[in-house]
């Protein structure tokens, strides 16, 4: 339980920190983000449990990657991250599930995420920022991946591309779990939406 704490504590003072640097009140960050203000104050104070969801739209409104959110300070030149060690941001009904192994530093990070989809099993996601493209790489079974309405089958081995400024969901598609992992390229700049 410790560590869920110490996890909720950065995460708290990572949302305050860009809310600040953004020059957002809670209740414009909030109106943004399409978070209510009740749940940023509890965030704020370490308190709540926030859903994957709502990590993603107060990252996008603050123009900074989930990680960035989540993060505690730099651990040096090179990091090395197990899939183990790495709480999943997304469970899904049918054993799926996302994790956020990393995000590299700069002026444009990129996230890096390890995927499992069960057949049938589906994420939806709502558009990024301007300038955000995604990279799904399958490395074992097959997926559909739907963008603005357009499906993709996409099977092992494969790589697709896309901006993710249009709705789009990663389905599991076959007989067996789908493995994959997507990368999040997040443009320069606070990014701002209004």
């Amino acid at each position: 339980m410790a560590e869920t704490e110490a996890a909720l504590r950065t995460l708290a003072h990572n949302v305050r920190a860009a809310r600040t640097r953004a020059g957002l009140s809670l209740d414009e960050l909030g109106r943004r983000a399409k978070v209510s203000k009740g749940a940023l104050v509890g965030l704020e104070k370490a308190q709540g449990n926030p859903n994957f969801a709502t990590l993603v739209r107060l990252a996008d409104t603050l123009g900074i990657s989930v990680s960035a959110l989540m993060e505690g300070p730099a651990e040096g030149r090179v990091r090395v991250v197990s899939a183990d060690a790495v709480m999943p941001l997304w469970a899904g009904e049918k054993g799926g599930e996302a994790r956020l192994m990393l995000t590299t530093s700069g002026p444009a990070p990129v996230e890096v995420w390890r995927w499992k989809l069960a057949p049938g099993e589906e994420y939806p996601s709502h558009p990024h920022q301007s300038g955000v493209v995604e990279t799904v790489s399958v490395t074992a079974g097959r997926m559909i991946l739907v963008v603005d309405g357009a499906e993709h089958p996409v099977e092992a081995g494969q790589t697709a591309t896309f901006d993710g400024d249009v709705p789009h969901t990663y389905c599991g598609s076959g007989s067996e779990t789908c493995h994959l992992i997507m990368t999040v390229h997040i443009p320069p700049g606070p990014g701002m939406a209004s």
